[in-house]
């Protein structure tokens, strides 16, 4: 049994909740000439994917337990080539991010906490940090896009405290 308090959990579980909200919001209020624009170096569609499936990989103890989302296309979470993927719609990063939002619980809830690393070969942190390491990853990629949607429209995204 995990000695990880119950408060660090619900903690864990109320700012994934939190940010997935605030990247929901990004998604939902992003005009269409934004979402696929190739002026930057990555689109914002993008940005979104990669924020979201990496926030999927790391609710999992490690690589073996982890299966693609079944909309997955193999490569696109990551940014490089970007100019060559064809887009996600907005209609299928919002599913994605329910799909998310929806596994939050339970996995925080079964995640050994106390392991001594983070279940990826290419991350070494024990697996608390990673989780708050997956937070801030979360929220860095959620920045960018607000901050791209405050530049193109003058949007603002709200501040979700907890969630």
């Amino acid at each position: 049994m995990s000695s990880t308090p119950a408060p660090v959990r619900k903690a864990l579980k109320s700012q994934y909740h939190a940010a997935l909200k605030m990247l929901e919001q990004t998604i939902e209020n992003c005009p269409d000439p934004l979402w696929a624009d190739s002026t930057p170096t990555n689109p914002y569609w993008l940005v979104a994917y990669h924020a979201l499936f990496f926030t999927h990989l790391y609710l999992v103890q490690n690589e073996a337990a982890f299966r693609p989302w079944e909309k997955h296309r193999p490569g696109y979470q990551s940014m490089e080539q970007s100019r060559e993927k064809k887009p996600y719609s907005k209609a299928e990063l919002l599913e994605y991010c329910g799909f998310c939002t929806d596994m939050i619980d339970q996995a925080i809830d079964t995640l050994d906490l106390d392991h001594p690393e983070s279940g990826f070969s290419w991350y070494q942190v024990p697996k608390l940090e990673h989780q708050l390491v997956n937070i801030r990853h979360l929220q860095h990629h959620t920045a960018q896009l607000a901050d791209r949607l405050r530049n193109a429209d003058g949007l603002g995204t709200r501040w979700v405290k907890n969630g």
